[in-house]
């Protein structure tokens, strides 16, 4: 197997922002069901864990419980839009719709399909956050102006993420198995990436694992330090990793799609 085709830098052409209009398009259609569980979920947890739990756990660095945990909300409906979008969507819109077939008899390329792909598995990390933002500032969890460039952050997590679920969708035999990388990496990351108890807590090589390898542990800090106001140096960090990750991830799930669908 030769490791370099996976990491060949793809050729994209502007026509990729077709696709990301054809899912728009199919989003929109529906855009009432599809509005309704970003803005209804937020207030769930906060009213269960923030507000409910919240009663008997003490402050958490100085912030009520249901502070803490209102950024890591917004963190994992980031991850969740995207990767669900682009490993169950993509994947059935791959074997089940026929769609991406259909969109390479145009003279867009399979590298523009994935591409569209990530694009709006992107878009709709940004638009849950978009959504959740004023209905979290509505319970005064949130400091403004900071917590606005959480949309455009919510974008380059929505990549990262979109990514990894093309590529678990060009790997799964069937759809059933994408339930294997949910409950060995996503779950995993839903729980130890510092969302509902602080991340210093954990044993030190759980920490340096979840910073290394977890990329909502990332997502995460950076969404909870602009929800309170924080404009860090260290935040570089998080967001160098991102860009990172996201460039390596986004390359490589082109390929192996591309690869999964040529064969």
């Amino acid at each position: 197997m030769n490791i370099g085709l996976y990491f060949k830098v793809p050729n994209i052409s502007f026509r990729a922002l077709r696709v990301w209009q054809r899912n728009k398009d199919v989003f929109m259609k529906n855009v009432k069901l599809n509005f309704l569980p970003p803005f209804i979920e937020p207030m769930l947890y906060l009213f269960a864990m923030g507000f409910g739990l919240g009663m008997f756990i003490e402050d958490i660095d100085g912030v009520s419980y249901a502070r803490f945990i209102a950024p890591a909300l917004i963190a994992v409906s980031v991850m969740y839009a995207s990767f669900f979008e682009c490993s169950y969507g993509s994947y059935v819109r791959m074997h089940y719709q026929k769609t991406f077939e259909s969109i390479i008899a145009t003279p867009l390329t399979i590298e523009d399909v994935i591409t569209g792909e990530l694009l709006w598995g992107a878009t709709r990390s940004m638009i849950n956050a978009t959504i959740m933002l004023p209905v979290i500032a509505l319970f005064g969890l949130i400091d403004f102006p900071h917590s606005l460039l959480i949309i455009p952050f919510a974008f380059l997590a929505g990549l990262v993420f979109a990514a990894l679920g093309l590529c678990v969708a060009s790997v799964t035999p069937n759809i059933m198995s994408i339930n294997y990388p949910i409950l060995l990496f996503i779950m995993p990351m839903f729980l130890f990436s510092g969302t509902f108890f602080p991340l210093h807590v954990l044993p030190l090589p759980i920490q340096y694992f979840a910073l290394a390898a977890l990329p909502l542990t990332h997502v995460v800090i950076v969404i909870r330090s602009l929800t309170f106001g924080i404009l860090d140096v260290s935040l570089l960090f998080n967001l160098a990793w991102m860009v990172a990750v996201c460039l390596i991830l986004s390359v490589l799930a082109v390929n192996m799609m591309k690869k999964k669908l040529i064969v």
